[in-house]
């Protein structure tokens, strides 16, 4: 508890915490109201924990610190203030999206021939909305059973009702299809750019090198401007969240989004840059395979999806089952202990590099599954964690069984037969960020 604050608390109050100002120290406690804390307390409580955050020996190998990074002689160093920058570079690439889909994607989208699908809606019925909005989108036969009783449909008509809903709250193919040709413009442009800017760079060939001179290591324009650029996209992946396409490996990309984050802006902090811009290299190298493949798949170019998944397949198992764990984290968790002792900082950096990597294990199994059934059985690259429509293969079999019925007993008095129109579409395979990048 701070210094000089005092408990106060009563069988009517809840317990709070009251400040006692110098003059009134030598007061019996029972004569001082009970005050909040002052602002300027919270204030000082706030900067002595930023201090002691970024103290120097949490941070820095023993010897170095804050100062070796102060900008000298021409030489510019990274600072955490840099970071802000990303904020409004975020915001215009949330802009800049929202430009690009509309007079691009949309177009292309056309080019292509990406079809809608038609989906027929759900009539509107207040007792199935409340239920599918408040309860569960998915009712059990029990409750299927009861909501019959509610609203006088069969049970066939109310299942067709939910699964209706279902596929009107599912995302369009053309909006699929814009969200995969952004990820991929940026993806291809960001590998393009890290590429140029480490071509001619002796940590590119030599991991080791990434280390000498540490930390005392300028910081160049290209550097500064692909850490910023990679990071503010990152922060805009972060904020349209809750509008891009969710899937079922959502929880495992917003923690690739949040490692992501803090892995750029810690390894810029603490003036790893080098490391950083091999890792955000890394990982673009792989994800713009990706996001083509699913372009294709939406467009209905079967082959080209395919052949192009596998080409992703195995640049992502090489780049994140062999170069990153085996050549860049041997570089950032064996090497470095060789040349300064191990610090809080060498450990928090490795732990977000480890992070990722069990998120690419993770996203790895998926990939492989999906290229095995491909090579072997000839299946259609499909992604299991996209949320399909049921409507093609669901109503197709109900209108045969209310067919059939129909032919034995006659007329069904609550099931009619439903026409689709839908075309089916295959949904490409994404392990999406990730992320990751250092991702």
């Amino acid at each position: 508890m701070p210094p000089h604050v005092v408990v106060r608390h009563s069988e009517s109050l809840p317990l709070r915490y009251s400040f006692t100002p110098p003059s009134l120290r030598a007061v019996p406690a029972a004569v001082v109201r009970s005050t909040p804390l002052p602002l300027g307390y919270k204030l000082k409580m706030f900067w002595g924990l930023s201090e002691w955050f970024w103290q120097e020996r949490l941070w820095f190998p023993v010897g170095l610190g804050w100062a070796d990074l102060e900008d000298r002689d021409g030489r510019v160093y990274a600072k955490a203030r840099d970071l802000w920058v990303a904020l409004p570079i975020a915001v215009a690439f949330l802009i800049i999206r929202q430009i690009f889909e509309r007079t691009v994607a949309t177009p292309l989208a056309a080019l292509l021939g990406v079809k809608e699908a038609v989906r027929l809606k759900a009539p509107h019925n207040p007792t199935l909305e409340s239920y599918y909005c408040t309860i569960t989108k998915n009712p059990s036969q029990t409750s299927i059973t009861s909501l019959c009783k509610q609203t006088g449909y069969s049970e066939r008509q109310v299942q067709r009702w939910f699964r209706r809903r279902r596929n009107q709250d599912r995302p369009s193919l053309l909006k699929k299809f814009r969200e995969a040709s952004w990820r991929f413009t940026f993806y291809l442009l960001a590998f393009i750019a890290g590429l140029a800017s480490l071509i001619d760079k002796p940590w590119l060939y030599d991991l080791k090198e990434m280390w000498e001179g540490f930390p005392v290591l300028t910081v160049l324009p290209s550097q500064y401007w692909y850490y910023m650029i990679e990071l503010g996209f990152y922060g805009s992946l972060l904020f349209s969240v809750a509008s891009d396409i969710k899937r079922k490996d959502f929880k495992e990309q917003i923690v690739h989004h949040v490692a992501t984050i803090l892995l750029i802006s810690f390894s810029w902090c603490v003036n790893y840059i080098r490391a950083g811009t091999l890792i955000m290299l890394v990982h673009d190298s792989a994800d713009y395979f990706l996001e083509s493949a699913k372009m294709f798949n939406y467009a209905g170019w079967r082959n080209a999806c395919n052949y192009i998944f596998i080409v992703f397949a195995v640049v992502f198992i090489v780049t994140r089952l062999v170069i990153f764990p085996f050549r860049i984290i041997y570089c950032t968790w064996i090497y470095p202990v060789t040349v300064y002792e191990p610090f809080f900082g060498y450990y928090f950096f490795n732990g977000l590099l480890m992070v990722l990597q069990c998120l690419h294990i993770f996203w790895a199994v998926l990939i492989i599954k999906i290229a095995v059934r491909f090579l072997t059985n000839n299946e259609k690259v499909d992604d299991e964690r996209s949320d399909k429509d049921e409507t093609d293969l669901s109503e197709d079999e109900e209108d045969k069984c209310v067919k059939r019925d129909s032919t034995k007993n006659g007329p069904v008095q609550n099931g009619h037969s439903v026409h689709n129109n839908n075309h089916s579409h295959n949904h490409s395979h994404s392990h999406s960020h990730s992320h990751s990048k250092a991702e």
